[in-house]
């Protein structure tokens, strides 16, 4: 069965997206069958990060409301072959509840390793909606005071949920602003959210990077650290 994270902020703009699909991307370097699933139905762009949009003939609101199988959803990347994008192009005009989300992602759950889910920034209800759907959470920050204050609200909603685990990504990481003092290092930022840090993200204009790149090496270990993480079965659930 797939592990199914919810990776979530407090403020947008922070690099969510970014993070939820470089972190797919090198967990399929890694051999693991991956989905990224947009669940921010406002601001969708999971299909565009990866560069497949123009591959999308179905997304999950057809899956939900039964145009199509959920596997027919998905959308394979021609890179990465063992990656797949959930997208999320259209809105419907009726509620998409939690229970629908999770219906779709749990079918698809024995085919996969690892279920990325990009939910929207904030704690309205597309927050909710994600985090209900997962097991385990990556919170995105920036080093900013406005990005931290927002993470920290986050960081409060996400210890109401039973996550089997929660992590930290501090992006747009700069050495030389750490170094004048003008922003907290990754590890302060840890310690006043008071959630564990997976990884630091320097900053960089790029997605898809050189493996010798500084933002590169940092997701590949992020995405190391995630797949030596254990997975907690669940009751009932057969891996």
């Amino acid at each position: 069965m797939a592990r199914k994270i919810v990776v979530t902020s407090g403020k947008g703009g922070v690099g969510k997206t970014t993070v939820s699909c470089n972190l797919a991307v090198h967990l399929a370097e890694k051999g693991k069958r991956v989905i990224v699933c947009d669940l921010d139905f406002g601001l969708n762009n999971v299909d565009v990060v990866l560069g497949v949009e123009h591959l999308a003939l179905y997304d999950i609101t057809d899956a939900i409301e039964g145009r199509c199988r959920p596997r027919q959803a998905l959308i394979r990347h021609p890179r990465f072959p063992t990656l797949f994008a959930l997208a999320s192009n259209r809105v419907s005009e009726r509620y998409v509840s939690p229970q629908a989300v999770r219906l779709i992602l749990e079918s698809l759950s024995p085919q996969f390793d690892f279920i990325v889910i990009d939910s929207p920034a904030g704690i309205e209800d597309g927050f909710h909606r994600s985090a209900a759907c997962a097991d385990e959470a990556i919170l995105v920050t920036t080093p900013h005071l406005s990005a931290m204050r927002d993470a920290d609200r986050v960081a409060g909603l996400l210890k109401s949920y039973r996550f089997d685990r929660a992590g930290l990504v501090v992006n747009l990481m700069r050495k030389d602003l750490i170094r004048k003092g003008e922003v907290l290092s990754p590890a302060e930022i840890s310690k006043a959210l008071s959630v564990p840090l997976y990884a630091s993200i320097p900053e960089d204009d790029k997605f898809f990077l050189e493996n010798v790149s500084p933002k590169s090496r940092a997701y590949r270990a992020l995405a190391e650290l995630v797949i030596e993480l254990p997975f907690k079965e669940k009751k009932g659930e057969k891996g």
